[in-house]
């Protein structure tokens, strides 16, 4: 213990306390849905981005038989969630914190995170996409081009009332949760119904061959279709689940319910509704003794149910039944990035079955969006506020200590920011731009929670053998993904390659 103490205290951050694990609360029955939560809140901003427009405009464009990299990717995330999990559970810090107590110091990584965290989920792009549903909503029609101011105010408007949310309550993580667990039950259940109202039992046949690469149409495998568009193909497998620091933020919002020692260290409370709270800057740790021992196992159980049980399935249900929902309604090999893409849906049904259902697909694709801004506006404040917390004294005694300042004040700066932003490009492109980021985070992250793990964990509590080789499995995933969507193909192409031809791909070139 002492030498593990020596260990992560060596990169500037101060070492860690010393505490039992607590208890676990009881799971039996339909008492484990008090317990559970971050599952719900990563669900609910997965299927906002690449569930909802991402994976349709693929599928849409290419074929159901893409959805096998809704399957290994899913898989391969909920893996890497676990991973994070398991390093809060017994440090009561996010993981991010851990990658601060590696070398070369904790500046550096502080700062590399910060970036990524910047560009992945800095760009209100799902406020943005959801400005498109809104409009539709107000107005009965699509936007065009010549509705973009209109589109864009309808951005700011969804922006802002993300942030006006983040102000109450007690709890944050616990205000998340709910509006997720609502928006889980809406939406699938919704989605659900709508793809029993319109049965087709040859989509439904093609989604579920999809899964394994089956194309039925062909009567082969196709694993990548030919042409790709590989900016397109890149983000919709970093968006398969989560993506990039949204799977990052999950281990901040696992601290903030108390998961394992995140009972110990505190959480950050809201502005309104909320009491100071006193934030640990580093985290505790437990002795490996029989009852703590016993209680980790329980608190794992937790962590499973939350990841396999909801998130896992959860995110396979929701890329699966809006690939049959746009694949039914939309004629395939259509490009549907464009301004309207949030609203696409809804005015194919309302084509076919009348303005009422069309309203409600309308709605529900606003609520998505709306809702996965708001994770990612709390995410990226709470992670910066935890990387500011944990690495600068200065900053912990400011104004007497309370942490919501920090985070408030974080907070305000990305408001002003997001309202620049979103005049940058179109909205799908914001979204492209941060999904395919998405996939190279995931490529650090991956390796980086295996390293933290080995390292700072007693060996009774470290991964087992196939967690590590999935964790690495992880990082050539995406970094394939990544090199695809980068250089335009296998083989570098100057014409499709993001890295040679950024304005065009960014839509400065339009």
């Amino acid at each position: 213990m002492l030498r593990r103490m020596q260990n992560e205290a060596r990169s500037g951050l101060e070492a860690w306390a010393a505490a039992d694990l607590p208890k676990p609360p009881v799971t039996r029955g339909a008492g484990i849905l008090g317990v559970i939560g971050p599952g719900a809140i990563i669900l609910g901003l997965s299927i906002g981005s690449g569930e909802w427009l991402i994976g349709p405009a693929a599928f849409v464009k290419y074929g159901l038989s893409l959805l096998w990299v809704t399957m290994v990717a899913v898989f391969l995330q909920t893996v890497l969630n676990t991973e994070l999990m398991r390093y809060t559970l017994y440090t009561g810090e996010p993981a991010v914190t851990g990658f601060m107590r590696t070398r070369p110091n904790s500046t550096f990584w502080a700062w590399f995170y910060t970036g990524l965290y910047f560009l992945h989920v800095g760009w209100p792009a799902w406020a943005a996409n959801a400005a498109g549903a809104f409009f539709f909503l107000f107005h009965k029609r699509l936007p065009g081009q010549s509705d973009a101011n209109s589109v864009y105010w309808f951005g700011v408007g969804t922006f802002l009332a993300c942030v006006l949310l983040l102000l109450f309550g007690r709890r944050i993580e616990r205000t998340l949760e709910i509006l997720n667990w609502i928006l889980i039950i809406f939406l699938l259940g919704g989605m659900l119904f709508l793809c029993l109202l319109f049965f087709v039992p040859g989509i439904w046949l093609a989604a579920l061959a999809g899964f394994f690469g089956y194309s039925v149409k062909t009567g082969s495998f196709v694993f990548i279709p030919p042409g790709a568009d590989w900016f397109l193909i890149g983000a919709f497998a970093a968006y398969s689940g989560a993506g990039g620091v949204s799977n990052l933020m999950l281990s901040n919002w696992a601290r903030d319910k108390g998961f394992g020692m995140g009972q110990v260290v505190g959480f950050i409370p809201a502005a309104v509704g909320g009491h100071k709270v006193k934030l640990a800057h580093s985290g505790s740790v437990f002795p490996i003794t029989p009852e703590n021992m016993q209680r980790w196992k329980a608190w794992w159980r937790i962590v499973q149910i939350d990841q396999w049980g909801v998130f896992f399935t959860g995110a396979l249900l929701g890329m699966g039944l809006p690939a049959i929902l746009y694949t039914i309604f939309i004629l395939p090999g259509r490009d549907i990035r464009d301004l309207a893409i949030a609203a696409e849906l809804a005015q194919a049904i309302v084509a076919r079955s009348g303005p009422l259902l069309g309203g409600l697909v309308a709605l529900m694709s606003a609520w998505v969006l709306f809702k996965t801004q708001l994770d990612n506006v709390e995410g990226m404040v709470r992670a910066l506020t935890d990387i500011l917390w944990t690495g600068s004294k200065r900053i912990r005694g400011w104004r007497g200590g309370d942490v919501r300042l920090v985070y408030y004040s974080l907070l305000a700066f990305l408001v002003v920011w997001g309202v620049l932003a979103l005049r940058l490009t179109r909205p799908i492109i914001l979204l492209q731009m941060a999904a395919n980021i998405a996939g190279a985070v995931l490529v650090v992250a991956a390796l980086h929670i295996l390293y933290i793990n080995m390292k700072f964990l007693p060996k009774e509590l470290r991964p087992p053998v196939w967690r590590r080789v999935a964790l690495v499995g992880t990082a050539v995933f995406y970094g394939f993904f990544a090199y695809l969507w980068l250089m335009g193909g296998v083989a570098p192409d100057l014409e499709k390659g993001f890295l040679f031809n950024i304005p065009r791909f960014l839509g400065f070139g339009r």
